[in-house]
């Protein structure tokens, strides 16, 4: 069977998920930060190289602010256990997202988060957060901007592997793989560059429930589909 290199999940139906159990969506919430260990491990065991999951985004913020704060205090929560998690399963953690919209206590602990993992060689993880594609395509074009008023590049000089350079996930491989849980079938501003070749799975399980078998299932029906580059299968 052949392991993508890299698959992305939009872990979705958190709050679906706790309210068919008559429970809050912030109880979904936490049973969802504690599910993304579990499938690091699933990921990692079946020889995944990266696995980026998407946590916040730059539209969540338009939530009720009670959600809002659970969710912030939620994350943050999750990123000072991750270090310890990290360490223990070898594990290279990074954020991408616009950073300037998160407080400066958050945007110290990432950095101390990926200061503290960069050496490790198991599983990247890359956790999307404030993260928005079209709001990272617009940063990216206003960095080539800069670049190009200093005399650093010409306007001939953008390439793709300029502008990818420019994005957020300089440095790390396009998603083969995307997966997008509780059954909605969207992208929702998620990796609008990177998913250009990506293969989409799409299943009814909310975020919650999905497992390392759920995982498997994913890996499996992306070996079903017929990728073909220029004529040549991959």
């Amino acid at each position: 069977m052949i392991i993508p290199q890299h698959v992305a999940i939009i872990l979705d139906g958190n709050g679906r998920w706790a309210k068919a159990k008559g429970m809050p969506r912030n109880y979904g919430h936490v049973q969802g930060a504690k599910n993304v260990e579990v499938v690091c491990r699933a990921a990692h065991e079946m020889g995944i190289r990266y696995l980026t999951v998407y946590a916040f985004s730059t539209e969540n913020w338009s939530r009720p602010s009670d959600e809002v704060a659970a969710l912030m205090k939620l994350l943050k929560s999750y990123l000072s256990t991750c270090k310890k998690t990290a360490k223990k399963n070898n594990m290279r953690v990074r954020v991408i997202g616009d950073r300037e919209g998160l407080d400066p206590e958050f945007r110290r602990q990432i950095l101390e988060l990926e200061e503290a993992t960069k050496d490790y060689d198991g599983l990247n993880f890359i956790v999307a957060l404030n993260y928005g594609s079209r709001d990272e395509i617009l940063r990216a074009v206003q960095k080539i901007a800069v670049q190009i008023r200093a005399g650093e590049v010409s306007p001939d000089d953008i390439s793709p592997e300029l502008f990818e350079a420019s994005l957020d996930t300089a440095g790390i491989p396009a998603p083969d793989l995307l997966i997008r849980t509780s059954g909605e079938q969207r992208l929702s501003n998620f990796l609008l560059w990177q998913l250009a070749y990506a293969e989409f799975y799409f299943t009814p399980v909310p975020w919650p429930d999905f497992d390392g078998k759920e995982l498997q299932k994913a890996v499996e029906a992306y070996n079903d589909r017929d990728r073909r580059y220029g004529g040549v299968k991959g």
